[in-house]
């Protein structure tokens, strides 16, 4: 069994629009303190949107802090007090121009539990239909499809390298074996 920490004082070192800064001062079982630098971000969904003749549903998006442009999943966060499923069938029309008839939940993840408490809640989308793209003003995306065949490829070139498309593209992939 591993043994926890214990906070003894956290402190909000920065809260922004998006993301605050935690800054704990815990103490480990041995007695020994440090501090844990906690980037705390709402929970999150990602959605693996798959179309009647098998495509996937990806976008190209710019991502300032490493800036360069990235395939990515279409995905999300929740609004306060608003349930994941109703944020991916959101989600989905506002970043891809499509609704689902068909929305499974797969579970999820935590996308950097060392220093973040996001966690991304995994949806299947299916039976899609054309809404219209309804972007935030603030993204910028291109959607286009990729065969379900081609993605095992496409992730083993690094062409899809993001942590949250690679784990729910794959989570799809291994559940349709």
């Amino acid at each position: 069994m591993v043994e926890v920490e214990k906070v003894i004082e956290s402190k909000r070192a920065f809260k922004g629009r998006r993301v605050s800064l935690r800054v704990d001062t815990v103490e480990l079982p041995s007695g020994r303190k440090t501090t844990r630098e906690i980037v705390e971000y709402p929970d999150c969904v990602v959605i693996v949107a798959i179309d009647s003749e098998e495509n996937v549903l990806l976008v190209r998006q710019y991502r300032s802090a490493i800036g360069r442009t990235l395939m990515e999943l279409p995905a999300g966060k929740t609004e306060p007090d608003e349930h994941p499923l109703k944020a991916a069938h959101r989600e989905l029309r506002e970043e891809t121009g499509y609704s689902a008839r068909n929305m499974e939940e797969l579970g999820g993840f935590y996308s950097g539990p060392g220093y973040s408490t996001e966690y991304l809640h995994l949806y299947l989308a299916t039976e899609l239909e054309p809404t219209g793209e309804a972007l935030d003003p603030d993204e910028i995306m291109n959607i286009f499809r990729v065969p379900l065949a081609e993605i095992p490829g496409i992730i083993a070139r690094g062409e899809v390298c993001d942590a949250k498309s690679v784990a729910g593209l794959l989570r799809v992939i291994l559940q349709k074996k």
